[in-house]
C-alpha cells in the first residue's frame, strides 16, 4: 500500500475536530430559544414587580384600589372612629388576632398596619375569591344592625369583615383578608416590597 492510497490521520483529526466545533455551535444555537422560554416574558415580570402610589390625596374614611399581581388591593385611610370599632368588635369575629391569617409578621397587631390610619389589604374574599364591597357605614340594618362597626362585605355569600379585614364568625369566609407585602414612605406606599 503507498502513501497516496493510505490513510492520512492529521487530515481526519481537522475533519474531526472541524465536524464537532460545528455541531456544538448548532447544538447552542438551539439550546438557546429554548433555554430562553424558561424565562418569565416581561409581561409576567412586570405583573410581579412592586406597584407604588401616592394614598396622601386619599380623605379619611375613603378607599382607593390598587391593583398588584391581577387582585385588588384596598387601601383604607381608617379615622379615629374606626379604629375606635376595632376593639368592640372583636368578639364577634373568628380570629381577632390574626394567628391563623396571612400577614407580614411587621402587620400582627391590632390594626394589622404598619400605620394605624391606613389600611392595605387583598380585596379577595377568603371563601371563594369575591370581591367584598366596602361598608363603612356603622349600623348597617342589612349588614346586622347593632353588630356592624363598619368594614367589607362580600355580595356572593355573605361573608363580613370588620375595619382591619379581620372576618366574623360563623360567615362563610375561613380566614381573614390577606395583607400583601409593603411599605410606606411618607405618602409613598409601596405594595410588593416590605
Amino acid at each position: 500500500m503507498s502513501q497516496a492510497e493510505g490513510v492520512n490521520v492529521q487530515r481526519r483529526r481537522v475533519l474531526i475536530a472541524s465536524t464537532a466545533a460545528i455541531g456544538a455551535a448548532g447544538v447552542a444555537a438551539v439550546a438557546t430559544p429554548f433555554v430562553r422560554s424558561w424565562y418569565p416574558s416581561a409581561k409576567a415580570e412586570a405583573a410581579g414587580a412592586a406597584v407604588t402610589q401616592d394614598i396622601g390625596a386619599i380623605e379619611a374614611g375613603q378607599m382607593i384600589v390598587v391593583k398588584y399581581r391581577g387582585k385588588p388591593i384596598y387601601v383604607v385611610k381608617r379615622t379615629d372612629d374606626m379604629l375606635d370599632t376595632l376593639d368592640a368588635v372583636r368578639p364577634l369575629l373568628s380570629d381577632p388576632d390574626s394567628s391563623a391569617s396571612v400577614q407580614p409578621e411587621y402587620c400582627t397587631n391590632p390594626t394589622r398596619s404598619l400605620e394605624p390610619t391606613v389600611l392595605v389589604v387583598e380585596g379577595v374574599c377568603t371563601h371563594l375569591g369575591c370581591a367584598p364591597n366596602y361598608r363603612p357605614d356603622v349600623g348597617a340594618a342589612d349588614l346586622g344592625g347593632n353588630d356592624w362597626y363598619g368594614g367589607f362585605f362580600c355580595p356572593c355569600h355573605g361573608s363580613k369583615y370588620d375595619l382591619a379585614g379581620r372576618v366574623y364568625s360563623g360567615v362563610p369566609a375561613p380566614l381573614n383578608l390577606p395583607i400583601p407585602q409593603y411599605s410606606m414612605d411618607g405618602t409613598i406606599l409601596t405594595v410588593g416590597e416590605a
